[in-house]
């Protein structure tokens, strides 16, 4: 093969990958186009005039911008309270389910585990065929765990989808060797799982802790099957009842036509508030974890 036939092969190469890279760019902005946008204009509508917001006007920037519906959130004295208990359970739900989940990502992992493939064929099946509400409902009731913070927690502090992600982790991360050197230097189990795969699982532990964190921020059905107690009620809870409010005191408003208007722009604005007022701890957040969030996606497509 002569000099101009490996140059002309080059440039084969090379136009085609940069056809691969505009198109790659392409598609790549569009899928961000049609993943923020609805997120852009959310914020957007939430400032706005709602009769501009429902005649499609609002597109790209707001207009008639006013901070009524944020208002009208931030005075509500539940506001604080579900703001603060959402954070409370977030915490210590994230917490307990690291701390149960990643050990038994580990123990999963060992090929000398008892019957290892039968305990993972147990949390597969139960995370496809679960008892159903009724059936939990009345386990948590008969454990006294009504209208507590434990009745949101406990039920759920387990995923088998972050379990088996972790098992992948140490199955591909911790090599037998490993394991066999540390036992020839006297290691227990138990020491080898809090002096050398913790540390090497640094990673995968903060990955759980915003997947778990994640989820429970934006967990209400618990809470709304579980508590009664307006007080111990988390934010997404809160925020329902004000959207559910709003557009209460809207469709059953009596009094001058002003008025009446007044609570209907309201009951649209508080419809997108909520969902700012909501997200934006997260969206705080993210920015900060998203390498993690990265490799917690690579993980979970890791084959063990």
């Amino acid at each position: 093969m002569d000099g101009h036939t490996i140059k002309k092969k080059r440039r084969k190469v090379s136009r085609s990958d940069r056809i691969f890279d505009i198109v790659n760019t392409i598609v790549m902005a569009l899928i961000f186009l049609i993943v923020a946008y609805p997120l852009y204009y959310v914020v957007i509508a939430s400032v706005s005039d709602p009769n501009l917001v429902n005649s499609g006007e609002v597109i790209l920037t707001p207009k008639g911008f006013n901070l009524d519906a944020y208002e009208h959130i931030l005075t509500n004295q539940n506001i604080l309270t579900g703001y603060l208990n959402s954070i409370i359970y977030t915490l210590v739900w994230t917490v307990l389910a690291v701390c149960i989940t990643v050990p038994a990502g580990y123990a999963l992992s060992r090929k000398d585990l008892p019957h290892r493939k039968l305990c993972t064929l147990f949390f597969v099946f139960v995370m496809y065929f679960q008892g159903g509400l009724v059936p939990t409902y009345l386990v948590v009731k008969d454990l006294k765990l009504l209208d507590t913070m434990w009745a949101v927690i406990l039920p759920t502090c387990l995923s088998v989808y972050n379990l088996i992600v972790c098992r992948t982790y140490f199955e591909g991360t911790l090599s037998d060797e490993l394991l066999d050197a540390a036992r020839v230097d006297g290691a227990t189990n138990l020491q080898f799982f809090f002096k050398i795969a913790l540390p090497l699982s640094k990673a995968l532990v903060a990955i759980m802790v915003l997947f778990y964190a994640v989820q429970q921020w934006n967990s209400y059905f618990d809470a709304m099957i579980y508590l009664n107690t307006k007080s111990k009620f988390p934010l997404q809870v809160v925020l329902k009842d004000i959207l559910i409010q709003a557009q209460m005191n809207s469709s059953g408003a009596f009094g001058d036509a002003e008025s009446v208007a007044a609570m209907q722009r309201i009951a649209e604005l508080v419809k997108y508030s909520s969902i700012v007022a909501a997200s934006l701890p997260m969206l705080i957040l993210y920015p900060f974890v998203q390498k993690y969030f990265v490799k917690g996606i690579m993980i979970g497509a890791v084959k063990g």
